[in-house]
């Protein structure tokens, strides 16, 4: 899986089969994570890499009320269907609600993740193409000449 991001500011997100790669050019760092390791790899990212379905992500899974008061579970278009996804027990620290907004072609248009501490983070995905080449090189990650390199699992080791 890889992810380009141009706003706020660039950065690349990637997942290569064995590492979770974050790296911001303007940091001049890229942190490096086992897939095992991964709070990333758990979280519901992990469905869009087809690693984790709902039925063991969700504890509950319903369709949002059409007259809802929360905007997030509003649909952005009409014909849109937002699915509204809680932890199930003991998962309560990874996420506290998941919102998937699905277009009439079955296709995943935004995903709300609301965690613990009222942090809250929102992708949105357009211009669906489907089964288009890529060459393998995208998902492999060397980093640049001057960048350093954070092994996040040594990190966490050495703050235990």
């Amino acid at each position: 899986m890889r992810w380009d991001y141009d706003s706020p500011e660039p950065k690349l997100f990637l997942v290569d089969g064995k590492h979770v790669w974050y790296y911001v050019p303007a940091d001049h760092t890229a942190s490096r994570t086992s897939i095992n390791d991964s709070d990333d790899w758990r979280t519901p990212l992990a469905l869009l890499a087809g690693k984790v379905k709902l039925a063991r992500l969700c504890g509950g899974l319903q369709l949002s009320h059409p007259g809802t008061t929360d905007p997030e579970q509003r649909p952005t278009q009409p014909g849109d269907s937002v699915l509204i996804c809680s932890p199930r027990k003991g998962d309560e620290d990874a996420f506290r609600q998941l919102i998937l907004e699905v277009n009439e072609h079955d296709q995943l248009v935004r995903l709300t993740i609301r965690q613990p501490g009222d942090i809250e983070t929102e992708f949105r995905f357009g211009d669906w193409k489907e089964n288009v080449p890529i060459e393998e090189s995208k998902f492999h990650f060397e980093p640049p000449a001057g960048v350093a390199i954070v092994d996040d699992a040594a990190l966490a080791g050495k703050v235990q």
